[in-house]
């Protein structure tokens, strides 16, 4: 093998390598799963992430001292209120800094209409994924898988879409 076949093979070698590095890179990951944790609602209710399988829900963090939590909630309750019918849930957390009476205050005053936990060890933040900043919330698809993140006001058309697509899903 001369000279110019060898840096040919070797060019050619190279080129696979990094073609198969490249397909290797672009299997998509493995969704993430929603944690299984247990939460006790205001009405005193026990219950745990893995009995809202087979619904698409939308985990809320808040805090009553958050100025956007509390400006995006009337749009999380119309989220809510348009495909609950559908099975679709809301499961709205609000974070361990918050008071107790203040939460039960604020959720009683506006009516909210679906489960409202409050997370006073904040093993439920932990649970998904450290949540510390509010709002943060969480979509989790039919499967159990999370589907999106987001960490402050969704865009809530874009969001309206995407919770309709995944309800159609199988």
């Amino acid at each position: 093998m001369n000279k110019t076949t060898r840096h040919m093979a070797a060019g050619v070698a190279a080129l696979a390598l990094g073609f198969g590095a490249l397909v290797a890179l672009r299997q998509p990951a493995a969704p993430d799963l929603a944690p299984q944790v247990d939460y006790t609602l205001l009405d005193g209710r026990r219950a745990n992430t893995a009995t809202l399988r087979g619904k698409v829900v939308l985990v809320n963090f808040w805090a009553t001292t958050c100025s956007i939590c509390v400006k995006e909630m009337p749009q999380v309750m119309a989220l809510h209120e348009r495909f609950k019918a559908r099975g679709y849930e809301t499961l709205s957390v609000s974070m361990s800094y918050d008071p107790p009476s203040a939460v039960v205050d604020f959720a009683q005053s506006r009516h909210l209409p679906f489960s409202v936990a409050i997370d006073n060890t904040g093993a439920i933040a932990r649970s998904f994924g450290g949540v510390q900043a509010t709002p943060t919330s969480v979509l989790v698809n039919k499967r159990g898988e999370i589907v999106q993140r987001f960490v402050g006001a969704p865009d809530f058309e874009a969001l309206h879409t995407l919770v309709d697509r995944l309800l159609a899903e199988t």
